[in-house]
């Protein structure tokens, strides 16, 4: 029976009938003793929920409200994980006014559980915004990611003999010729700023934080994507202790050109791509159609778009102007996270009504593996 549902008309009722009950010959007494302490138990529950109702209605009168109705949502404000306020609107608002005012204090207040490394989460729109970055960019996405603080030191093979085959009762086959080399990636500062007006500032809560992050997430993750390009492009043909190398070909863009490059690559290149400036991609189409068969001149293989590589057209004798390889050959590492701190002036520029706000990303970047990669060459 759900005493809950029950008036108190009809419980006192049911423990009247209760009192005949007993009096049969066949009544479970066990069983209506239980059931009348269950109705006592629900009308004292009751009659204590009646007495709190009372002492609000007290508060009310008294002007107190305020501090009761604070009480509670400090209360069930405890209750809830980082995450959860993280990505509450009240988060969001302190936050804002946080980058116009980097007092971190209202922040932290609404902040649950201590954070790691003392730094302030940033709110849970700005991870999506982020992620969201990171994952569109067709070259980051591909490449090797790492999280570890300081400098990053990593082996790769500079020379490696193949396995051999030992038959029984035949010599040992010789010991493996392994050199090994290390590269080692210091991180730096990515950074960009941009001017925004007291207007701009005026939106606060999340419009002001998704316009900021939004436009220097994008910057920073495009300057960092051509960097990898740069490490790649710039790469030696020969491997040292200290760096990796990468394959060249010199070609124009003809339907063989990706193919002889993707024939440089090792058997280690299992995920292959090709880079190129996006005007380059309109040379081989015109390749393709001069053929006069049908022939894919990308061989199938994903082309990803980078406009630090230069055009076919514009490029002089011996740049390169397009990279085909696996981009898990290319290390990322970021030592702080890939967050992006931000750091607020409002004081240089304040007659002309203009804020500062730069984006800081901490990152390190290099080619780690030998033979991922062919460069192809303009030829004179």
């Amino acid at each position: 029976m759900n005493f809950e549902e029950m008036t108190i008309e009809q419980i006192e009722e049911r423990k009247a009938a209760i009192g005949v009950e007993i009096e049969g010959e066949d009544a479970d007494l066990n069983a209506l003793e239980e059931e009348v302490r269950s109705l006592n138990a629900e009308l004292e529950a009751r009659k204590d929920a009646e007495a709190k109702k009372v002492e609000i209605r007290k508060a009310v009168a008294a002007g107190e409200v305020g501090e009761v109705v604070k009480k509670i949502e400090e209360e069930r404000k405890d209750m809830r994980t980082n995450e959860e306020v993280r990505a509450s609107k009240e988060y969001v608002d302190a936050f804002a006014r946080y980058l116009v005012s980097e007092n971190d204090a209202e922040v932290r207040s609404l902040l649950t559980e201590s954070v790691d490394g003392g730094s302030v989460p940033v709110p849970a729109m700005v991870d999506d915004i982020i992620r969201t970055a990171w994952e569109k960019n067709d070259i980051l996405s591909r490449t090797t990611r790492r999280e570890i603080r300081g400098n990053l030191k990593v082996a790769f093979e500079r020379v490696a003999s193949a396995a051999g085959v030992h038959t029984e009762g035949a010599a040992a086959p010789d010991e493996e010729t392994l050199k090994l080399g290390i590269v080692t990636m210091v991180p730096a500062n990515i950074k960009k700023w941009i001017r925004v007006s007291d207007e701009a500032i005026a939106m606060g809560g999340a419009a002001l934080v998704q316009y900021v992050y939004d436009e220097l997430t994008y910057q920073i993750v495009k300057k960092l994507s051509d960097l990898v390009v740069n490490d790649i492009k710039t790469a030696s043909t020969s491997a040292t202790s200290v760096a990796a190398c990468v394959a060249q070909i010199t070609s124009a863009p003809t339907v063989t050109a990706i193919a002889n490059a993707y024939a440089n690559l090792s058997d280690e290149a299992t995920d292959p791509v090709i880079i190129m400036n996006k005007l380059t991609y309109a040379n081989f189409v015109a390749a393709q159609a001069s053929a006069n068969y049908s022939i894919d001149p990308f061989m199938g293989l994903p082309v990803v778009f980078n406009n630090s590589l230069p055009a076919y057209s514009a490029a002089s004798s011996g740049n390169v102007y397009a990279i085909v390889g696996d981009l898990k050959g290319e290390t990322v590492n970021y030592p702080e996270g890939d967050g992006v701190a931000l750091k607020y002036d409002d004081v240089s520029e304040a007659e002309k009504d203009l804020v500062k706000i730069v984006g800081r990303q901490y990152a390190a970047h290099a080619l780690t593996a030998c033979g991922r990669f062919t460069n192809i060459k303009k030829g004179s």
